[in-house]
C-alpha cells in the first residue's frame, strides 16, 4: 500500500484527499459491498454515487448494450435521450418540464448560475457560510464549506443556516435573526451594484450538518429572493433521487417551489451525467440567446444509464425502502444519543443520517473521527460533515437493505461504547 501511496502522489499528487488514518484500496463492488486488496468486505454506509448500488446488473447491462449499439451526441435525433427525458421529468412538478443535461454536478451549478444571471441581468448570489456545490471558477469562489485558494467572491453573500438542535435562543427569535441576516446580505449586494441573480442551496443542508431549521425559514429565503428579483436554485446532488424516503427530491421535503433544479451523482450510478430542470419560460428565455451545446452530455448511452435508474427505483420501491429503514435506523440512532452523554443528537430524513458529538456542549470532531475509524475497524464505511467535522455522515446507497441496517447500527452500537470505556 505505500509504494501505491507513493505513485499516486507522484502522478495525481498527494492534495486529493483520502479517507482515513491508514486509507482503504478496493479493487471490486458489489451492491452495497466493497472488496478490499486482501478480500475483506467492507458494509457501504457512505457512497450516494452507485445509488441503487455498485455495478447494478441492470445499469450495466443498459450501459454495455447502448454502448454497443450507438453513442453519438445530441446534434442527431434519438428517441431513447427524448424518452428518458420525459421520465426524468415525469417525476417533478408539470411546471418543471425542460431539462438541459451535463456531465457533473459542478457543470449542473454552473449553468443554473449562468441561467440566473441572463434572466435577472444581476449577478448577487446567496449560499450558505458551509457549503460546496462545485470545482468550476465560479463555484469554488461561493465555496465556504472546503479550503479554496479563491476568497469568497464581491458578489457573493454568506448566510449562516441555524440548527434549532445547537441554538439555545427561542425558535422565533432564531428565524427573526436569520432572516434579518438575508436582508442584510441582500441589501448589501444592492449597494455594492450586484443585486441579486439566485440563492443556491442544498435545501437539506448536508454539508452543514443538516441542521434542524425554524419553521418558515425556507419559505422566508425564496420570499426574499425573489422579491429581490433573483431565483432560487435547488441543488438536489445530495438530497435527490428519493433519498429523504419521503420525497423524490429534497426541495419538496421542505415545501419549496424552485425556479432551477441541479442534479448529479446519483443520476447515473457512476457514469458521469448531471442536468439543470427547469421551467418552459426559463428555457425559452435563455435558449434563444444561447447556442447551448454539450458534446458529451444527454447521449444516448447516458440516457440508457439514467433510465435504468429510475427503472430500478421504481421495480425495487427504493425511495419507499428508504424512508421505513430511515424511520428505524433514526429511531435507534436517538437511542443511542439518550445513552451517551457526548451525543448531542440524531439527525436524519430517509437514508441520510447523522449524530452530533459534543463535549461539555461543545464541538468534538475528535470523537466523531474515532467513531469513523472504530466503524472501519468493524468493515464499515462512514464519514462525517458539518462545520465543525463532528456531525457522523450517514448516506449509504439507496439499495442499502433491510439485511443491512443491523449490522451497520451494531457496528455504530460497538464504536459508541468504545468511547465510554
Amino acid at each position: 500500500m505505500t509504494d501505491l501511496i507513493t505513485r499516486r502522489n507522484r502522478t495525481i499528487g498527494p492534495y486529493s484527499p483520502l479517507f482515513y488514518d491508514e486509507p482503504l484500496e478496493f479493487v471490486s463492488a458489489k451492491g452495497v459491498w466493497f472488496t478490499d486488496v486482501h478480500g475483506e468486505k467492507y458494509l457501504d454506509g457512505y457512497n450516494n454515487v452507485p445509488h441503487v448500488g455498485h455495478c447494478n446488473d441492470r445499469v450495466v447491462a443498459a450501459l454495455c448494450d447502448q454502448a454497443s449499439r450507438l453513442n453519438v451526441h445530441t446534434r442527431y435525433l434519438n428517441a431513447r435521450v427524448v424518452e428518458y427525458s420525459e421520465a426524468l421529468l415525469a417525476t417533478f412538478e408539470p411546471r418543471l418540464e425542460r431539462v438541459f443535461f451535463g456531465n457533473s454536478g459542478s457543470e449542473a451549478n454552473e449553468l443554473a448560475l449562468r441561467i440566473s444571471r441572463q434572466l435577472t441581468g444581476a449577478k448577487g448570489l446567496i449560499v450558505s457560510d458551509f457549503s460546496y456545490h462545485g470545482t468550476t471558477i465560479s463555484l469554488a469562489e461561493m465555496t465556504t464549506g472546503l479550503k479554496t485558494r479563491e476568497p469568497l467572491a464581491p458578489h457573493v453573500r454568506a448566510l449562516r443556516i441555524p440548527d434549532l438542535d445547537a441554538d439555545p435562543r427561542p425558535e422565533d427569535e432564531v428565524l427573526a435573526a436569520t432572516l434579518a441576516d438575508l436582508d442584510a446580505a441582500i441589501e448589501s449586494l444592492g449597494e455594492a451594484g450586484h443585486g441579486v441573480s439566485a440563492c443556491l442551496f442544498d435545501w437539506l443542508f448536508s454539508t452543514e450538518g443538516m441542521p434542524r431549521l425554524p419553521q418558515g425559514l425556507v419559505a422566508g429565503i425564496a420570499e426574499r429572493v425573489r422579491a429581490a428579483g433573483g431565483m432560487v436554485i435547488a441543488d438536489e446532488v445530495q438530497s435527490g433521487f428519493g433519498r429523504t424516503g419521503t420525497h423524490m427530491w429534497g426541495y419538496q421535503r421542505v415545501g419549496l417551489t424552485p425556479d432551477l433544479v441541479t442534479l448529479g451523482k446519483p443520476m447515473g450510478n457512476g457514469h458521469p451525467m448531471s442536468a439543470v430542470v427547469t421551467s418552459a419560460a426559463v428555457m425559452d428565455e435563455f435558449g434563444p440567446n444561447n447556442e447551448f451545446f454539450n458534446t458529451f452530455a444527454g447521449n444516448p448511452v447516458s440516457a440508457a444509464v439514467g433510465q435504468a435508474v429510475l427503472d430500478e427505483m421504481a421495480e425495487r420501491g427504493l425511495m419507499e425502502q428508504a424512508r421505513v429503514l430511515g424511520e428505524t435506523a433514526l429511531a435507534q440512532l436517538r437511542r443511542f444519543a439518550d445513552d451517551h452523554d457526548f451525543v448531542r443528537t440524531a439527525k436524519g430524513a430517509g437514508m441520510f443520517l447523522g449524530l452530533e458529538f459534543v463535549r461539555e456542549g461543545r464541538p468534538a470532531p475528535d470523537l466523531t473521527k474515532r467513531v469513523v475509524e472504530a466503524m472501519k475497524s468493524r468493515h464499515v464505511i462512514i464519514s462525517r460533515i458539518g462545520r465543525d467535522d463532528n456531525v457522523l455522515k450517514v448516506r449509504p446507497p439507496l439499495a442499502f437493505g433491510p439485511e443491512e441496517l443491523p449490522r451497520l447500527l451494531g457496528a455504530l452500537g460497538e464504536s459508541l461504547a468504545e468511547l465510554d470505556a
